[in-house]
């Protein structure tokens, strides 16, 4: 996956809208001429709080729940709202709700045409990253509804939903990816990491010895780690001697896919595996100089000298 991923997410959908939240929304204070109101009592106050001065009524629960799911159905994001809060209106006269979700991260969203959603993993994120910046940062609205709060639950879901099949101890937000999908690193306790990627509801993962081939970076994941994934590669092979210590994938083309490892005795090796990571060839790296510029984790020998009086 060559995913160029965003440097922050420090820009995202709401980090500018102000909000007047719902509860702070008053009644005007002056007539049509701008002249002070009517006092009470008068006929003329009474008149006029009938026709203009009433405060419309605050929508009811139910009404908040329904209108939050109206937003997140015309937002395509399948959420089946469980609790909604109405956050307010914004200066365009737009409404912003949080709403969480039978399953999966809540939104925040604001009633736009289309409605513009942003879940609360990816604005709790945004706002770690800009208040490491700067701790003063207005980082907008968000998420605050209790089933909202635990990002890393969502995130440890997402590890297993993209197929990851380790003991998932660590998990954060990478960034949008060129394809416009959102990038998370996925750290193991047992095993080497992934980087996982959501586009279009679907997910993909990318395993981190192939990130590190593509000149990504893997926080989670060691050397060691991938190491040990491609030492399981090896057994039952010809390859099994070697005790790799570490590892790297060069490349794969029509015929398969190529590592190459540095035993911990002994010469490397390059290995060629086919798509099910099953090994087919095993090259010494004495005599591999020709496959992806030979070995560059073992360090070749040197040539032997000339004999005493020239080459025959």
């Amino acid at each position: 996956m060559k995913a160029r991923i965003a440097a922050a997410l420090a820009a995202l959908l709401f980090s500018a809208i102000s909000i007047v939240p719902a509860a702070a929304q008053t009644t005007r204070e002056t007539d049509d001429n701008g002249r002070p109101a009517a006092t009470e009592g008068s006929s003329r106050a009474g008149a006029g709080r009938s026709r203009r001065g009433r405060q419309p009524a605050a929508p009811s629960p139910e009404q908040v729940m329904a209108a939050a799911q109206e937003q997140a159905t015309l937002g395509n994001t399948n959420c089946q709202v469980t609790e909604a809060k109405l956050l307010g209106t914004t200066a365009e006269q737009t409404t912003v709700y949080e709403m969480a979700c039978a399953a999966g991260p809540g939104y925040i969203i604001e009633s736009k045409t289309p409605p513009v959603v942003t879940d609360c993993v990816i604005l709790a994120d945004s706002a770690a990253k800009m208040r490491a910046a700067d701790p003063k940062a207005d980082v907008g609205p968000q998420c605050t509804i209790e089933a909202n709060t635990d990002t890393q639950k969502f995130l440890r879901e997402y590890a297993q939903q993209a197929g990851v099949a380790c003991t998932v101890d660590q998990v954060k937000v990478l960034g949008r990816a060129s394809d416009g999908g959102i990038a998370y690193e996925v750290g193991c306790s047992d095993a080497a990491g992934f980087w996982i990627k959501k586009l279009d509801n679907a997910w993909t993962k990318t395993p981190c010895i192939q990130v590190l081939a593509e000149n990504g970076t893997c926080a989670f994941t060691t050397s060691a780690e991938n190491a040990a994934l491609v030492k399981s590669y090896f057994a039952g092979s010809d390859a099994a001697s070697c005790d790799v210590t570490e590892a790297r994938l060069m490349g794969r083309n029509a015929n398969g896919v190529f590592y190459e490892a540095k035993c911990a005795a002994g010469d490397g090796l390059i290995a060629r595996l086919n798509t099910e990571n099953v090994v087919q060839q095993v090259y010494p790296c004495a005599t591999a100089q020709q496959i992806g510029g030979g070995c560059k984790l073992t360090t070749a020998p040197a040539a032997a000298p000339a004999p005493a009086g020239g080459r025959p």
